[in-house]
């Protein structure tokens, strides 16, 4: 085939626009101005600690079909675990276990012994004007924020979903992650481990993919800036020279949003961020540790009880960038020891702070999110700062890659 496309970046939209497009026979390049692929959804081993560590803990699910696609492609099967989730309340100690069964409807609903401690079927009906709404609203608008059902569940799911403080995030992206996942059931809502990390899952495997059907993906490739003239990109401007665009070839734009914005003329997109924060503590979780705990009224909010260490994620984290990074860790161990049961001191330690991890997911941002088509034929965007109706996650960006990639082959 004439056409060639160009990827420029290989986070996880630009490696899923890869893979879909050589599955297809059409010929890529991948270029990436950092050393490494995956953005940040990968993995590495910390030279202060001894660990290998994520860059950040993701959360996949089992309904999240774009990313499951994209696993089998390129030849990992997931492992998904039971859709059972224990939540505490580092107030008072209070512990509760959310089953969501393995059917694909939401009859946990209907059962007290499954669903959210003390809350009733008609606080579940009350979540009618976010699912059912047509304009996008601050979340604290249309749904009750005094109810028991919001403090132990929706609160914690959507700021970890939206990394934003709940009453100011998206309703419709709210909606969305609701409609994928609770409410199609447990089977929707089994969590994928990725017990050996990241890039193991997500990367590694991929990048084999495209190395093994002769794909290039050329490292410390930054692009500098793109020609753009008589509708269409015509050029791409490197550090060691300018590749010339073919008639038929094309670009998909898998960069941050931040980036997108200084190489695309007049493009509008989010620009305002949000922080996530994780830690590592290299430290084996107690026996029988469940793998992951959602924790409310704490600076923890995530519990991941990996085989050999225990690593935690705070989501909206803006509000500590400006502390110590010792005091966050000390802080963190201490509520983390008491949630666990564990008399430990603090062990070595590796903290990773994201400034820019998402947009905001407000509804001011979510609508100046793109489309993956622009005013230029051969010119496509993806990540997951585009308009994917899903916030800033795994998903969204592998999605928003696959998405690029039909585009471009229809060209």
């Amino acid at each position: 085939m004439s056409k060639h496309v160009h990827i420029i970046g290989a986070g996880l939209a630009g490696l899923s626009a890869a893979v879909r497009l050589t599955q297809e026979g059409i010929p890529v390049t991948v270029h990436e101005a950092t050393r490494q692929a995956g953005g940040r959804c990968r993995s590495y081993d910390d030279a202060q600690t001894g660990m290998h560590i994520d860059n950040g803990t993701h959360l996949l699910l089992s309904g999240n079909y774009s990313a499951v696609d994209y696993l089998n492609a390129i030849g990992v099967t997931p492992d998904f675990a039971p859709a059972d989730f224990r939540f505490v309340d580092g107030a008072n100690g209070e512990s509760w276990v959310l089953r969501l069964g393995d059917g694909s409807l939401p009859l946990w609903i209907f059962d007290a012994g499954r669903r959210v401690p003390q809350t009733g079927i008609v606080d579940y009906l009350k979540l009618a004007p976010l699912l059912l709404g047509t304009q996008d609203k601050p979340l604290k608008e249309v749904i009750d924020r005094d109810s028991e059902l919001y403090r132990r569940l929706l609160d914690p799911l959507m700021i970890a979903a939206l990394n934003i403080d709940t009453p100011n995030g998206s309703s419709k992206l709210a909606a969305q992650i609701a409609r994928e996942t609770l409410l199609r059931g447990g089977h929707a809502c089994r969590p994928l481990v990725f017990e050996r990390g990241l890039s193991t899952a997500f990367v590694d495997p991929a990048l084999a993919f495209l190395k093994g059907r002769g794909i290039d993906v050329r490292f410390e490739h930054e692009l500098e800036s793109l020609s753009i003239a008589d509708g269409r990109a015509k050029a791409l401007s490197f550090k060691d020279g300018e590749t010339v665009l073919g008639p038929d070839d094309a670009v998909i734009m898998a960069v941050p949003a931040y980036a997108a914005a200084n190489l695309v003329p007049g493009l509008t997109a989010p620009d305002q961020f949000r922080a996530i924060i994780n830690i590592h503590y290299d430290l084996s979780p107690p026996a029988g540790s469940p793998f992951m705990t959602g924790v409310i009224n704490r600076t923890v909010e995530w519990i991941f009880a990996f085989k050999s260490r225990i690593s935690i994620t705070i989501s909206h984290a803006d509000r500590l960038l400006s502390l110590p990074r010792q005091e966050i860790a000390e802080t963190v161990w201490r509520e983390v020891t008491e949630i666990l049961g564990m008399d430990a001191p603090l062990p070595k330690w590796q903290l990773v702070r994201e400034r820019r991890a998402t947009f905001a997911a407000t509804p001011e941002q979510n609508a100046r999110r793109p489309a993956p088509r622009t005013q230029w034929r051969n010119l496509v965007l993806a990540g997951d700062w585009t308009d994917t109706g899903l916030p800033a996650t795994i998903e969204g960006a592998i999605r928003s890659g696959a998405r690029a990639a039909q585009f471009v082959r229809n060209a």
